[in-house]
């Protein structure tokens, strides 16, 4: 089995669009469809409805990101890395590739 690239609480860093070169956490991931969602990015403004428990108005949501567009971060180098399968310990573990340090 091979190792996901991107899991939640990685720091990751946005390559392209709208948000590039800016970083965020991983609040959760979905590779099914080959999206996450990354904390303070990707704000849209939706609309919600008056209801009895919220006041509604206009709510700032995270939308997901495309995976492709994501790239895990590297501290130590600050800018964003690929990652290989390492081990560490005797168990399989995600390496970085410019710094050889495990995620």
């Amino acid at each position: 089995m091979s190792i996901a690239r991107i899991k939640k609480n990685d720091t990751v860093i946005v390559t392209c669009g709208v948000d590039a070169g800016k970083t965020g956490t991983v609040l959760k991931v979905d590779p099914k469809k080959g999206v996450a969602v990354v904390g303070k990015l990707n704000m849209h403004t939706k609309a919600m409805r008056r209801t009895e428990k919220t006041p509604g108005g206009l709510v700032k949501i995270e939308l997901p990101i495309r995976l492709s567009k994501l790239m895990p971060y590297d501290a130590d180098k600050k800018c964003g890395t690929r990652v290989k399968t390492g081990e560490k310990d005797g168990k399989k573990a995600r390496v970085s590739v410019k710094s050889g340090k495990a995620l």
